[in-house]
């Protein structure tokens, strides 16, 4: 599949390795080339601070009609120990506010680290990928993006759940300190 990933920082360096060890065509638009990039792809990824998705759903918001939309962020505050999220909100919840009425946005991979993406994996093990949305057909067109490039997909339900998950993203950037793993952990779900 072919996949848009707007922005050309650590996170889609790691989300664009994971895709494209699947055999997915993977073109990334920086924000600086976002005001002439023509997006065509079936799926796009915001991979860029939550701050910026605003302007940039703005810039391009009619090239994402009818497709599915990735959202990546953690809407930290500017001391990375809360979130700026109105209470009873998500940024995935604020963001599909911003998108055209049939776009379909996916909350997902917040909760993984560039450096985890880049390997695939911690401690052996394939990463975990929460996932959460409204449409069934875009929650499994994602899982499959997920599960094709070695990783484990993981519905976490509607994406009011976005909610829980942006709580869980942040818990692990703050957890980072205290267990001395430098970004180098993941959550896993084990049975």
């Amino acid at each position: 599949m072919n996949i848009t990933i707007i922005g050309s920082g650590n996170m889609s360096n790691g989300i664009s390795t994971r895709l494209t060890s699947g055999g997915h065509t993977v073109n990334v638009v920086t924000r600086d080339a976002l005001a002439t990039a023509t997006i065509t792809d079936p799926v796009a990824i915001l991979a860029v601070p939550y701050g910026a998705v605003a302007n940039i759903v703005t810039t391009i918001k009619p090239q994402l009609s009818g497709k599915i939309v990735i959202d990546i962020t953690n809407p930290l505050n500017a001391t990375y120990d809360g979130l700026v999220t109105p209470v009873g909100s998500s940024a995935a919840e604020e963001i599909a506010k911003l998108l055209p009425a049939d776009t379909k946005l996916v909350k997902a991979f917040n909760t993984t680290f560039a450096s985890t993406l880049v390997a695939g994996k911690v401690a052996g093990q394939p990463l975990d990928v929460f996932i959460a949305g409204d449409d069934a057909g875009a929650k499994k067109t994602v899982s499959e993006l997920i599960t094709s490039s070695g990783l484990h997909a993981i519905d976490a339900g509607t994406l009011s759940r976005a909610r829980l998950l942006e709580a869980v993203g942040l818990l692990g950037i703050m957890l980072q300190d205290t267990l001395g793993t430098n970004f180098g952990s993941a959550w896993k779900i084990l049975s």
